[in-house]
């Protein structure tokens, strides 16, 4: 079977479109080998990337963590067909030249995006450019999809959940190119430990406390105080805090008086170790965080909700019965207390949901269908861009993209 090359275009525009490029560029390496040659970039990497665009990327943790309101203003807006069509337009004029240069640099059979916004770009060289470079998108918001994940010339959709492809049939992508595969998360969450004890131990853990994951970031606001409710509440278990990166709060948990068995880390590389092996996760409904411990079987307590996006995922979490929402730390008290009770009858039964939610080999699912994508050549006649060839030409011509086609 002869090699392909595979180019992902992804953004650093918070964590889920990243980990989903690279839980896909993984899965190629575990499936397909040396066949997959699999390149991961960032257009706005780029030193000629225009720095509004870069610093919209730059700004994102900002502007979701201390304005939260504005944030969910500025996505409701962008979700207008007005704004989302001038967003399009946008990105193809500014990003255009970056991206044929990409595309002539790597010479892929399959170009894969998991940012929205670079697939109309992406869709403009085709058309100027008379190519038939395949294209599929991996849709990295689980239920709250804005109308510029939705390109109809686009070869092949990877969606979350039947919510999201029920909403892309009913903004007008063919049925036909999407398939639900869970979203892609890091393959090895598909491989679980032979004995969950022994894991626990190799960590240094106790392996018989019912263990409550913890994960915080940046973005995670107030999760100190939800810990120290834990710290004091006198259940069996204990506590593993990830403070992801915020080191201030990775600071406050070292100087604190641990009641319980309590393991503090600040970033950590082997996330998954951890999540394999934990029996439930305290953090934000962030799609990534959300997923991977879905993709583990592990029932959530909500404390945050980031207005947009986090607020479908959370809907869908508690509408399913995988996850309780605490957004106060006495929520979270009486949540837990709930879910001890009885034997732990209500425990068992979010866990049982979230198993059934979720989907650790979503990775391997996206790859075989891109793959297959990259083998057959399906390219859709495009049809999408409202602005004629020649006038896409024009005003390309007037931004300096004429070089490129």
């Amino acid at each position: 079977m002869e090699s392909k090359n595979i180019l992902i275009l992804t953004a650093d525009a918070g964590f889920g479109h990243r980990s989903t490029a690279n839980a896909l560029a993984k899965a190629f390496e575990l499936r397909y080998e040396q066949r997959a040659q699999v390149v991961i970039a960032n257009p706005l990497d780029d030193p000629q990337a225009p720095s509004l665009l870069r610093s919209a990327e730059s700004d994102y943790d900002k502007l979701a963590r201390d304005w939260p309101q504005f944030y969910k203003l500025g996505y409701h807006m962008t979700d207008l067909a007005m704004t989302t069509s001038v967003t399009e337009m946008v990105y193809v004029v500014l990003t255009y030249d970056i991206i044929g240069r990409l595309l002539r640099q790597h010479q892929p059979d399959v170009v894969v995006i998991t940012f929205p916004t670079y697939q109309y770009p992406l869709e403009a060289y085709r058309r100027l450019n008379a190519e038939t470079i395949p294209m599929a998108t991996v849709v990295t918001d689980l239920v709250s999809l804005q109308r510029l994940w939705f390109d109809k010339d686009t070869d092949l959709y990877l969606v979350p959940t039947q919510i999201a492809a029920d909403l892309a049939v009913e903004r007008g992508v063919d049925e036909e190119r999407v398939h639900v595969t869970g979203l892609p998360v890091n393959p090895s969450l598909a491989d679980l430990p032979a004995s969950r004890a022994e894991a626990r131990m190799k960590l240094g853990w106790n392996p018989d406390l019912f263990t409550i994951l913890v994960v915080g970031s940046k973005r995670v606001e107030g999760l100190d105080q939800f810990v120290n409710v834990l710290n004091h509440a006198g259940f069996p278990y204990q506590i593993v805090a990830v403070a992801g990166g915020n080191d201030e709060l990775y600071e406050t948990w070292l100087s604190t008086e641990w009641h319980v068995q309590t393991h503090v880390y600040n970033f950590v590389s082997n996330m998954p170790d951890f999540q394999k092996v934990a029996d439930c996760v305290i953090s934000k409904a962030g799609g990534l965080i959300v997923t991977e411990s879905l993709a583990c079987g592990l029932p959530m307590f909500i404390m945050q909700v980031i207005p947009g996006q986090e607020t479908g995922n959370a809907q869908l979490l508690v509408e399913e019965g995988a996850a309780d929402m605490t957004l106060q730390p006495l929520e979270l008290l009486k949540g837990m207390a709930h879910w001890f009770a009885d034997d732990g009858r209500l425990y068992r039964q979010r866990k049982a949901n979230a198993q059934r939610l979720g989907r650790p080999q979503a990775a391997y699912d996206a790859a075989d269908l891109i793959w297959n994508l990259a083998e057959t050549g399906v390219v859709v006649p495009p049809s999408r861009l409202t602005t004629s060839i020649e006038n896409l030409k024009e005003i390309l011509g007037q931004f300096g993209g004429d070089s490129v086609y």
